[in-house]
């Protein structure tokens, strides 16, 4: 094979191993943050707190990963990609470890924290450390294969936590999180290649990179659209009480997991060609899934297929606009991500407010109705802004 040759290879080729890192990194994060949820029974009653503060574990994570993302990777810009990513997930590791080993509540908390902000800026790096690994005209699929990993941590992570649970203890559940994370670490240590930083005069502050033109739309949609579906994701269980069909919550959980992992891979296909055509048919199926689930409540085969088209539209949603945030950026891609990272579970916080308000004021066929309208929202947001967002 001549050198010509080689070279056209490798542009067209994605470094799948490499990319598969990153498949775990992002369901290693994901996991150990709502692995708890499946574990609250035996959390509370080994640490003498009520299921509640249990139940904080999840929220601190989640928190440390909201306030740490965008100070630390803007803070780090200059460093080696390499080296931040390698203490990003050796932290992730430490404070997993803590957690095993400890049965301080307090100490817990604040390893749970210190573990959300790791997993904060292992998201910061992950799509910049993507793109520049993949072919130009393979980025989207290249963010495809790495972002798999969430959905299919989301579909298993709570029913796999309280499987693993009964059988290993919950400490023993995060002893496995720890021994899969000291497993990526050796991982990118073997495969993956630094990269430098930016020098002083490529960077720009947080606020020029915010009013960079398709920075803010790209953002406001992924506001609104994980608001919706964490609005509905979140309460999904009296949602479905209210249709009869409470007693299948694990089935139907499993469903949306199976259909988001299908949507992803078809994102993964399509990607690279029709970004803002995939967005605005994902959101306008969104909605659809939305009014179908709020019309057919009287139909277990109704509300499945609801469900089913839901995960489909919701699958790919993380990486259609990880890439548009991402091209929009350009140089400032982790930045921008670590503003990804904190809309993201800005949104789920809120929607954890909002569901709970419309379901106590109003009930929970009040969710559905909810959904749609935020779905047509952030439609209405992509298509008003074509020229500064997504232009293909």
């Amino acid at each position: 094979m001549s050198v010509n040759q080689a070279s056209h290879l490798a542009a067209t080729k994605l470094p799948i191993w490499k990319l598969l890192v990153f498949t775990l990194a992002g369901f290693l994060t994901i996991m150990t943050e709502t692995i708890p949820a499946g574990l609250l029974p035996q959390i509370s009653e080994s640490l003498g707190v009520s299921k509640a503060l249990a139940g904080q574990l999840v929220t601190l994570y989640a928190l440390g990963s909201v306030l740490a993302a965008i100070p630390i990777i803007a803070a780090t810009r200059s460093w080696n990609r390499r080296p931040l990513f390698l203490f990003a997930v050796g932290s992730l590791l430490l404070f997993n470890i803590i957690t095993s080993l400890s049965s301080h509540y307090g100490l817990i908390i604040g390893a749970r924290f210190a573990a959300g902000m790791a997993a904060g800026v292992i998201w910061g790096l992950f799509p910049g450390y993507v793109l520049r690994l993949a072919p130009s005209n393979l980025q989207g699929r290249a963010l495809a294969i790495a972002g798999v990993g969430q959905p299919i941590a989301l579909a298993i992570g709570v029913p796999l936590g309280t499987w693993l649970g009964i059988m290993f203890d919950w400490r023993g559940v995060f002893w496995i999180m720890s021994a899969m994370t000291l497993l990526l670490l050796v991982w990118i240590v073997l495969v993956i290649p630094d990269f430098a930083g930016q020098s002083a005069k490529q960077r720009i502050s947080i606020r020029q990179i915010f009013l960079i033109p398709g920075i803010r739309p790209a953002l406001l949609t992924l506001f609104v659209w994980i608001l919706a579906h964490n609005t509905l994701y979140t309460y999904i269980e009296p949602f479905l009480a209210s249709v009869n069909l409470a007693q299948r919550v694990d089935a139907l959980l499993l469903l949306f997991g199976v259909s988001a992992i299908v949507g992803i891979w078809l994102t993964g296909l399509l990607i690279d060609r029709w970004l803002r055509l995939m967005i605005l048919g994902s959101l306008m199926l969104f909605a659809l899934a939305a009014l179908i689930l709020g019309l057919g409540g009287g139909s277990p085969v109704v509300v499945i297929i609801g469900i089913a088209l839901w995960g489909l539209t919701f699958g790919g949603a993380p990486t259609l606009l990880q890439t548009a945030l991402a091209g929009a950026a350009g140089d400032n891609a982790d930045v921008a991500q670590s503003m990804f990272v904190t809309i993201f579970n800005l949104a789920i916080a809120t929607a954890g407010v909002a569901g709970a308000l419309l379901l106590q004021n109003i009930g929970a066929i009040s969710l559905p109705w909810t959904v749609m309208l935020l779905a047509l929202l952030g439609l209405a947001i992509v298509w008003t802004t074509k020229r500064t967002y997504l232009p293909r």
